[in-house]
């Protein structure tokens, strides 16, 4: 069962309270067959914890990686994952679509 939207930012908002580092990302496209729509998040905190899918699965370790990247540099970033990208298959991006994600710092 996914996480209802709401719930990833009351998590996002409640691991800042604690002062944690946290990190957001966002579906701002899609393309063909995709696995979640635009505007899904997933919520990540500095130790690698998350809640909530961008892709139902397929990418969210590849997306965690590099918002932990985001939150120590502080730079948002722009991820595209796509059956004809090798990076796709890498991590296993094969549902036949095409996404992409807004990750960024919440501060």
């Amino acid at each position: 069962m996914l996480a209802r939207e709401d719930d990833v930012l009351e998590a996002a908002a409640r691991w800042r309270a604690e002062g944690k580092g946290v990190a957001l990302a966002t579906v701002l496209e899609t393309w063909g067959s995709a696995p979640r729509p635009v505007g899904s998040h997933l919520a990540i905190d500095e130790t690698g914890n998350f809640l909530g899918s961008v892709s139902g699965g397929c990418v969210e370790g590849a997306v965690v990686t590099e918002a932990l990247d985001v939150i120590s540099q502080g730079e948002p970033k722009v991820l595209e994952f796509g059956v004809a990208d090798e990076t796709a298959w890498r991590v296993g991006l094969s549902c036949g679509g095409a996404i992409r994600i807004y990750v960024e710092r919440v501060d």
